[in-house]
């Protein structure tokens, strides 16, 4: 199984997961880069998803990506990882810590998908009403109207992009500034069956119980459709330092700065 793989800087190594499920790391970008000088970024293309495309019959569930996560550690002889996983990406860490605690080194979480099926409800629920709201229903039909797809359909179609993403922002008219991106709607589909009605919390605890837990960080926005209540149990429970930002589900876009400082201050670097 070939991974599309990108690294940027040297000195100590982060291996970077995308969210999605089924996207890839070009979202990313370019704040995420911010983060390398002092440290090397391994960044890669989940299977299914961006540049790492797979058959229709290749499994592309959680236990795949978890694999795929410890098959990189081995290719690159480490022990142990540094993760910083975003969105999906952080629960996918929290999946690969569950699964092999021993090969952690640091957690790095920004805005993580929630630890339990039952606040992953409440995210969708909280997504649909913000797509719902006059403001944003509006943009999409002066959109519509605007002639903007026969003139320019690049232009038209980097702005259904923006507002097909406004639900997850503070304040939608951030969404420009975030790179847009595809997810493969068949491995979105697929993970998230894999997952079931699940719950990460009971073997959390129970992890914690039998091994020092690895120095961790969440930050989540306290505007994030995703319910920060999850990420606060989640940080409870891995013993991590949490970091509220004033944002939505994008800290990287919508407070470069502060996502930067907090990151770079936790991270291994030379």
């Amino acid at each position: 199984m070939r991974l599309f793989t990108r690294r940027v800087g040297s000195g100590p190594l982060v291996v970077v997961l995308h969210g999605g499920p089924g996207a890839s790391h070009d979202y990313l970008l370019p704040q995420y880069d911010l983060l390398a000088p002092g440290r090397s970024l391994l960044y890669y293309d989940q299977r299914g998803g961006g540049q790492s495309p797979v058959p229709r019959d290749t499994p592309v569930g959680w236990q795949e990506h978890v694999t795929d996560l410890d098959s990189i550690r081995a290719d690159l002889g480490l022990g142990r990882l540094t993760v910083c996983g975003y969105s999906w990406g952080g629960l996918l860490a929290v999946l690969y810590f569950v699964e092999h605690p021993e090969r952690v080194e640091r957690l790095a979480l920004v805005a993580p998908a929630s630890p339990t099926a039952e606040y992953r409800r409440q995210f969708e629920e909280e997504f649909a009403r913000r797509m719902a709201a006059p403001e944003i229903k509006r943009e999409r039909d002066a959109l519509r109207a605007s002639g903007l797809r026969e003139r320019d359909p690049a232009a038209y179609q980097r702005r259904a992009f923006e507002l097909s993403v406004a639900g997850y922002f503070r304040d939608f008219h951030d969404a420009k500034n975030l790179t847009a991106f595809r997810v493969n709607a068949r491995t979105q589909q697929v993970v998230w069956d894999s997952l079931g009605n699940y719950d990460l919390r009971p073997q959390l605890k129970e992890t914690a119980s039998r091994v020092p837990l690895p120095p961790s960080l969440v930050i989540h926005g306290t505007f994030d459709p995703l319910p920060i209540a999850g990420s606060r149990e989640l940080a409870a429970l891995l013993h991590a330092r949490l970091k509220e930002l004033p944002v939505g589900h994008c800290p990287h876009v919508e407070a470069t700065a502060e996502f930067v400082h907090t990151l770079d201050d936790f991270l291994p670097k030379v």
